[in-house]
């Protein structure tokens, strides 16, 4: 089966189609039909052909090489982008939330803009959506991202000099301990080890797999070790790329270092390895990043949400009558009018009595104000997938 892989965004993921009638080649923008609706794409590959069981789910076919009127209007879109930032920066601050835009998108056939932003905590942004959907006329969708997102969208230039690795090639973030610094030998200062986004540089991933493969053959520090000749020492040094490694030996009257080759000794023994010297500050830092980059792991992606309201708290109907609000009186309900002890209590609360008939003394479905809670709950959430506006 023939295939083409197209990404939308500056290392973005990869996404694939079937190409159809249509000859495509390594750097085509294409339209295409996605979940989204039509969205412009560049081709990554060229068609290349894949057997159908490798291949998960059905494909979804190019619809067109893009012309000049498709590229014209994706540039027009990006012009949009600008003006709805700025708008919408007027807005937040309008409503006063603590919340920082990072990015907007629109979609190429203008049915969708979103907005992408950080911030603390949930942000009730209801309002904000709504303002939004009345100025643009289209249907607005906001998205909470993490720190390591916003570094992606933003860019920037490493501690190294060169672009950041995630804005320039990285499609998707590798989870990142600080098991990787120390296998590599590096610095256990947050300060040296730490990105632009606060949390573990994404590149100590990059080699990760060779420090593993060439730690296999090199010993601890503190290992026993033996030469050809028979003489025995410490080793006190290992350099992991060059294989080679520094053994203290004992000579009799002096103590000398050699430096050997890996593959020139035999490791007769695990020896002592000493205790490394760290600071415990630093350690601590690094222990909190990497439970951060855990917990953004664990949470799920996709649209940010506004608060759920808090449900009214249900009396216990255990309660004594002194300890019920409406107890010994009149309860008002939602609707204002009276309600007697043994009838509906005001909140919306149901009240249980005695006997076989408890149940239906009072209590028997719920009070209009339980309803009116139900139906503002229903309304803050008419749009539960996020999606606002017309």
């Amino acid at each position: 089966m023939k295939i083409v892989g197209v990404r939308f965004k500056i290392a973005g993921k990869i996404y694939f189609f079937d190409p159809g009638e249509n000859h495509v080649a390594r750097g085509d923008k294409l339209v295409v039909e996605t979940s989204r609706g039509l969205e412009l794409g560049t081709a990554v590959s060229d068609i290349q052909d894949l057997p159908e069981e490798q291949i998960p789910h059905a494909l979804k076919p190019i619809v067109r090489l893009a012309t000049p009127e498709d590229v014209e209007r994706a540039e027009a879109n990006r012009r949009r982008e600008k003006e709805a930032m700025a708008m919408c920066r007027q807005k937040i601050a309008d409503h006063g939330l603590k919340m920082k835009l990072i990015d907007a998108e629109c979609t190429f056939d203008n049915s969708k803009l979103l907005f992408y932003f950080t911030a603390d905590g949930r942000v009730d942004f209801r309002e904000l959506v709504k303002d939004l959907a009345g100025l643009f006329r289209t249907r607005i969708e906001l998205r909470q991202v993490g720190v390591r997102d916003e570094t992606k969208m933003i860019g920037g230039i490493g501690m190294c000099g060169r672009p950041l690795c995630c804005h320039k090639h990285l499609s998707n973030f590798l989870p990142v301990s600080i098991k990787m610094a120390k296998e590599q030998n590096l610095s256990l200062n947050p300060g040296k080890i730490s990105g632009v986004c606060g949390r573990l540089m994404c590149c100590l991933t990059h080699e990760q797999e060779t420090y593993e493969e060439l730690n296999k053959t090199l010993p601890p520090i503190g290992a026993l070790a033996r030469d050809a000749q028979g003489v025995e020492g410490e080793v006190i040094h290992v350099n992991v790329l060059r294989q080679r490694v520094k053994v203290k030996v004992d000579t009799g009257e002096n103590r000398e270092v050699r430096e050997y080759e890996a593959s020139q000794l035999e490791f007769v023994g695990r020896g002592r390895r000493p205790r490394r010297e760290e600071n415990p500050a630093g350690l601590e830092e690094l222990s909190r990043l990497e439970q951060l980059e855990r917990q953004e792991r664990q949470e799920q992606g996709g649209e940010a949400r506004p608060p759920r309201r808090e449900k009214p708290a249900r009396q216990n109907r255990h309660q004594t009558g002194a300890e019920k609000p409406w107890a010994g009186g009149e309860a008002r309900s939602g609707r204002g009018q009276k309600e007697s002890a043994q009838g509906r209590p005001a909140g919306g609360h149901r009240q249980f009595g005695g006997g076989k008939n408890g149940g239906q003394q009072g209590g028997q479905g719920r009070s209009w104000s339980d309803k009116a809670a139900g139906r503002d709950r229903k309304r803050a959430f008419e749009g539960k997938d996020g999606h606002y506006g017309n």
